[in-house]
Protein backbone atom coordinates (compact mmCIF):
# COMPACT_ATOMS: atom_id res chain seq x y z
CA UNK A 1 0.00 0.00 0.00
CA UNK A 2 2.64 2.01 0.96
CA UNK A 3 4.26 1.79 -2.59
CA UNK A 4 1.45 2.69 -4.52
CA UNK A 5 0.76 5.88 -2.16
CA UNK A 6 4.81 6.58 -3.44
CA UNK A 7 3.77 6.45 -6.96
CA UNK A 8 0.75 8.98 -6.84
CA UNK A 9 3.16 11.28 -5.18
CA UNK A 10 5.77 10.99 -7.79
CA UNK A 11 2.98 11.45 -10.36
CA UNK A 12 1.50 14.98 -8.95
CA UNK A 13 5.25 15.90 -8.19
CA UNK A 14 6.04 15.25 -11.90
CA UNK A 15 2.55 16.66 -13.27
CA UNK A 16 3.22 19.98 -11.20
CA UNK A 17 6.08 21.06 -12.56
CA UNK A 18 5.99 24.11 -15.07
CA UNK A 19 6.21 23.59 -18.64
CA UNK A 20 8.99 26.14 -19.44
CA UNK A 21 11.67 27.84 -16.97
CA UNK A 22 13.84 30.80 -18.34
CA UNK A 23 16.40 32.51 -16.46
CA UNK A 24 18.84 35.65 -16.42
CA UNK A 25 21.18 34.96 -13.78
CA UNK A 26 19.20 34.45 -10.17
CA UNK A 27 15.75 35.70 -11.89
CA UNK A 28 14.06 33.19 -13.17
CA UNK A 29 10.40 32.93 -15.18
CA UNK A 30 8.21 29.78 -14.74
CA UNK A 31 5.37 29.52 -17.08
CA UNK A 32 2.68 27.16 -16.10
CA UNK A 33 -0.23 25.65 -18.41
CA UNK A 34 -3.43 24.53 -17.00
CA UNK A 35 -6.06 23.61 -19.24
CA UNK A 36 -9.24 25.21 -19.28
CA UNK A 37 -12.94 23.59 -20.22
CA UNK A 38 -13.98 25.30 -23.09
CA UNK A 39 -17.63 24.15 -23.44
CA UNK A 40 -16.41 21.30 -26.45
CA UNK A 41 -13.27 21.76 -25.84
CA UNK A 42 -10.33 22.07 -23.81
CA UNK A 43 -7.76 24.81 -24.09
CA UNK A 44 -4.24 25.69 -22.52
CA UNK A 45 -4.19 29.09 -20.85
CA UNK A 46 -1.15 29.94 -19.54
CA UNK A 47 0.23 31.40 -16.24
CA UNK A 48 3.84 33.12 -15.26
CA UNK A 49 5.34 33.13 -11.95
CA UNK A 50 8.49 35.05 -11.23
CA UNK A 51 11.31 34.22 -8.57
CA UNK A 52 14.94 35.31 -7.59
CA UNK A 53 17.52 32.60 -6.06
CA UNK A 54 19.59 34.09 -3.34
CA UNK A 55 21.81 32.11 -1.28
CA UNK A 56 21.17 31.92 2.95
CA UNK A 57 24.26 30.32 4.36
CA UNK A 58 24.63 27.51 2.17
CA UNK A 59 21.04 27.27 2.01
CA UNK A 60 19.30 28.17 -1.87
CA UNK A 61 15.93 29.88 -1.38
CA UNK A 62 13.54 31.51 -3.90
CA UNK A 63 12.40 35.47 -3.12
CA UNK A 64 9.32 36.73 -5.12
CA UNK A 65 10.85 40.59 -4.06
CA UNK A 66 13.28 41.86 -6.31
CA UNK A 67 15.83 44.64 -6.08
CA UNK A 68 16.35 47.55 -8.96
CA UNK A 69 19.82 46.00 -9.86
CA UNK A 70 16.51 42.93 -10.76
CA UNK A 71 14.38 45.09 -12.84
CA UNK A 72 15.74 44.50 -16.19
CA UNK A 73 16.34 40.46 -15.76
CA UNK A 74 12.67 40.65 -14.91
CA UNK A 75 11.71 42.57 -17.88
CA UNK A 76 14.02 40.17 -20.00
CA UNK A 77 12.24 37.02 -18.53
CA UNK A 78 8.89 38.55 -18.80
CA UNK A 79 9.48 39.61 -22.49
CA UNK A 80 10.69 35.91 -23.34
CA UNK A 81 8.17 34.06 -21.18
CA UNK A 82 5.57 36.23 -23.03
CA UNK A 83 6.98 35.39 -26.62
CA UNK A 84 7.24 31.54 -25.75
CA UNK A 85 3.19 31.60 -25.06
CA UNK A 86 2.26 33.20 -28.27
CA UNK A 87 3.93 30.54 -29.81
CA UNK A 88 2.08 28.29 -28.46
CA UNK A 89 -0.80 29.67 -28.52
CA UNK A 90 -0.55 29.93 -32.20
CA UNK A 91 0.91 26.48 -32.64
CA UNK A 92 -2.36 25.36 -30.56
CA UNK A 93 -4.64 27.11 -32.57
CA UNK A 94 -3.17 25.68 -36.02
CA UNK A 95 -3.58 22.23 -34.30
CA UNK A 96 -7.35 22.97 -33.55
CA UNK A 97 -6.73 22.95 -29.86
Amino acid sequence: MAQSMNNTSKTEKTANRPVQTIRYGSVRAAVWRNMVDNGNASKPMYNVTFSRSYKDGDIWKDSSSFAGDDLLLLAKVADEAHTWICRHRANSDEMGA
